[in-house]
């Protein structure tokens, strides 16, 4: 127990596929670097930010996993966190957390050369392939892609374009 051991609490945080959600966004979120305002108020909306006073908030609940996902986050290595979520997720969670991740790495505009690695690690952990993943791949980013509004020359609005997803 090093010199600093003490100061640990004795027991683990339990894995949760809630507390994996929000511990994921909370490794992308900080993937670059920074936390932007942008990736914050994704965090906010996608836990259950409430309007408290006119400001967005967090309520108590969700504010408790938010600390216990940031605790996690800046203590635990992420190949270890990836090694203890994986099996407490299903396909499904696993599949909402990709989305999730891909989403919040476009919040700021672009994905970063370190979210788009983090994100790559998740892919691997959770064993889905991108083929698998890429249809989804498309849809955040067509919704992400705001350009398709004030760019009329854009590809997606020329006559007889039609959205569709690859196979």
């Amino acid at each position: 127990m090093g010199l600093f051991g003490m100061f640990k609490s004795d027991k683990g945080e339990q894995m949760t596929p809630h507390l994996a959600f929000a511990t994921s966004l909370i490794y992308m979120m900080g993937a670059d670097g920074e936390m932007d305002n942008e990736e914050v108020g994704q965090l906010l909306s996608v836990l259950g930010g409430e309007n408290q006073g006119g400001t967005i908030g967090v309520g108590a609940q969700n504010r408790a996993l938010l600390d216990k996902a940031i605790k996690i986050a800046r203590s635990t290595p992420l190949e270890r966190f990836l090694a203890d979520a994986t099996p407490v997720l299903t396909d499904a969670q696993k599949m909402c957390i990709m989305m999730n991740l891909l989403d919040s790495s476009f919040a700021d505009g672009t994905p970063e050369p370190e979210e788009q690695v983090l994100f790559n690690k998740f892919l691997q952990a959770f064993g889905i392939a991108e083929d698998r993943f890429r249809p989804f791949f498309e849809v955040i980013m067509l919704k992400n892609d705001r350009s398709v509004f004030i760019n009329q020359s854009h590809p997606m609005n020329q006559p007889g374009y039609t959205v569709k997803l690859s196979a």
